[in-house]
């Protein structure tokens, strides 16, 4: 009989796709909420320009570690 269980054939469980998924998403919505704080007008948040920027500027830099991180990251195969 034909084997048709797709997640098994490329070696990743739904629980593991899912996650990696989710973790992919997380790291773009770092880099959005980098981008949002560093092009936020004045007057829009509490802080002010640079600390804002400065601020903006880590979480983009933090969500593109994590978004290099996941890609780079081998697939886990499932131990037979």
């Amino acid at each position: 009989m034909l084997d048709t269980n797709a997640d098994e054939r490329i070696g990743q469980r739904p629980a593991q796709r899912v996650m990696r998924y989710f973790t992919l998403l997380m790291a773009l919505v770092y880099m959005g909420l980098g981008v949002f704080l560093f092009m936020a007008p004045d007057g829009m948040l509490t802080l002010s320009r640079t600390p804002r920027q400065i601020v903006g500027g880590l979480f983009v830099l933090y969500g593109l570690v994590r978004f290099v991180r996941i890609i780079r990251q081998p697939s886990r195969s499932r131990p037979s």
